[in-house]
């Protein structure tokens, strides 16, 4: 059916439905592959995927879902839906059931061996999930299988309904409905169709348009390698059981296996087709059945009028779903590197530039300061060894509801510490910053947030205060207080640690030795600005 929606914009109370609808939308795309994918184009071979993973379901069970729920769903009668399906067909009908048929009890019964990635998308699109344990693809007529236990419970409940994708003729009739009259209208030079063979449904409705539309396309389905497994499509040997007339819809069937399935697919990702694992698996047939008739010399016999052989595969769903799988069936060596990997893991909890104080700020906040200006007080702090300790013990005292985590080293903590402070020694005055050097995160983080989940004795007088971390140049304190925050302490760091004092102090004693007052005047103008922006009104 023509569609009359030039502009691709579905309005009203119905757009969802429109969305979905294959006739009131453009036909989904046909794209050529590029050359670099096509070791035959110099053969006069063209190969175009047809991408079914463009419907709004995301994937070629959208088609039979459309198809199934029109003819089965009683209304005012259905209260729910049960299907046995591995994931695609039970997910699109989850979509089109609540668009269409205002049904939202869809209830999904699979093998036991899915993916925890999948079982997960299933939960996301609002699916009930039943698992099932034996065969991952049981026979239809298996009674210990959930195929058949499906169907009994629908026989059994007059509000519950099973469209049953593996002997409902609807199913390979959506593609007589859809799928084959899309691809004839988009390419009529078409010589061959191909697609992988699960049910079977989609070659058994592709097979018996094109004989019927255009009896000189080549009808080419894939199964499965022997005792290999590609999500979605079947060894040959389990399609003997399948009661669709899928045996006079092909011309010849090619097996592929789950490495060639997973890595056609790669390639085609990285190119811009955007496709799963079976589509590569389609793919992958189409091209050893080129191979097999360019080695005998009969490739020209499927050629069209023009002298090219024009070749459609199907493109049947998403690659996301199957990440983890790519990795274990290809490998490490068909993926690029994780540059600073050892960070993966750690350092999980967010920053704020906020927690991260200036030394203007630390003091009021965190200490009752005598009656001398914040600035003489930073100005005091010269050389932050043990000599200057007394004074500004005598200038500054510990607020009572605050608490200060001090990251150095014993040493230098003892040569000079912030009044009150407790030393936790995790950093180190000779390591890189966290953040400049992988190792040094990689090997902090982890102990900060083990030392903070479980706090011993010694860290019972910070609960319930407002804390201060400090460390050497303020990274380390600023990772400590990214884990601390995680873990519900109020905390904040010092930006550039005890060595920015120390940069701020050496500034103002060359000041002091030219007889200005001018870094004086500076920090008398800073703290004073920062306190007033930190102090509630």
């Amino acid at each position: 059916m023509p569609y009359n929606n030039p502009l691709n914009v579905y309005k009203g109370p119905n757009s969802v439905q429109a969305y979905f609808d294959p006739d009131t939308g453009p036909p989904l795309p046909l794209v050529e592959i590029p050359q670099r994918l096509n070791p035959y184009r110099q053969d006069g071979v063209r190969i175009y995927a047809k991408m079914m993973t463009m419907h709004p379901a995301n994937n070629v069970k959208a088609m039979p879902a459309l198809n199934l729920l029109e003819k089965s769903v009683i209304p005012g009668e259905t209260k729910t839906i049960i299907e046995y399906s591995s994931g695609s067909t039970v997910i699109s009908m989850s979509l089109i059931s609540r668009v269409f048929h205002g049904i939202s009890d869809v209830r999904a019964f699979l093998s036991n061996k899915t993916s925890l990635t999948k079982l997960r998308l299933m939960q996301f699109f609002g699916l009930d999930i039943t698992l099932f344990g034996g065969p991952s693809q049981p026979e239809p007529t298996d009674r210990r299988g959930g195929i058949r236990v499906a169907e009994k419970l629908a026989e059994e409940v007059d509000s519950v309904t099973n469209p049953n994708q593996y002997n409902n003729d609807d199913n390979w009739k959506s593609h007589i409905r859809w799928t084959g009259p899309q691809i004839l209208r988009q390419l009529p030079e078409i010589n061959l169709v191909c697609a992988g063979m699960g049910t079977s449904g989609t070659m058994t409705g592709l097979g018996t348009f094109f004989k019927q539309a255009k009896p000189s396309v080549f009808r080419l389905g894939v199964c499965t390698a022997p005792g290999d497994r590609v999500p979605g499509p079947r060894s040959f040997a389990l399609l003997a059981p399948v009661e669709f007339p899928w045996k006079s819809s092909v011309d010849h069937i090619e097996e592929v296996g789950s490495h060639d399935s997973f890595s056609l697919s790669l390639d085609l990702c990285r190119e811009g087709i955007v496709c799963g694992p079976s589509s590569g698996f389609t793919l992958g047939g189409l091209l050893n059945y080129i191979e097999k008739k360019k080695a005998i010399g009969t490739l020209s016999d499927l050629a069209a009028e023009d002298g090219e052989v024009h070749c459609v595969f199907l493109c049947c769903d998403l690659p996301y779903q199957y990440i983890n799988e790519y990795f274990d069936k290809l490998g490490t060596e068909y993926f690029p590197s994780i540059k600073n990997e050892e960070l993966a893991g750690v350092d999980l909890y967010r920053y704020d530039e906020a927690w991260e104080k200036d030394a203007t700020v630390v003091f009021p906040l965190f200490f009752d300061v005598k009656p001398v200006p914040v600035y003489e007080i930073l100005l005091s702090i010269l050389k932050l060894d043990s000599t200057n300790q007394k004074g500004l013990e005598n200038m500054v005292a510990l607020k009572q509801d605050v608490a200060i985590i001090d990251l150095r080293q014993p040493n230098d903590f003892a040569k000079f510490n912030l009044p009150g402070s407790i030393n936790l020694p995790f950093a180190n005055s000779t390591d890189a910053s966290p953040f400049s050097d992988p190792a040094v995160l990689a090997s902090l983080w982890p102990k900060l947030d083990a030392r903070f989940s479980s706090p011993d004795q010694s860290l019972l007088s910070i609960q319930g205060k407002r804390i201060l971390v400090l460390c050497y140049d303020g990274d380390s304190s600023r990772v400590a207080t990214s884990v601390l925050r995680a873990k519900g302490y109020e905390a904040d760091s010092l930006r550039g640690g005890f060595r920015a004092l120390g940069n701020l102090n050496a500034d103002a004693f060359q000041e002091e030795r030219k007889g200005s007052t001018g870094q004086e005047d500076k920090l008398r103008m800073i703290a004073t600005r920062e306190v007033e922006l930190t102090t509630p009104s």
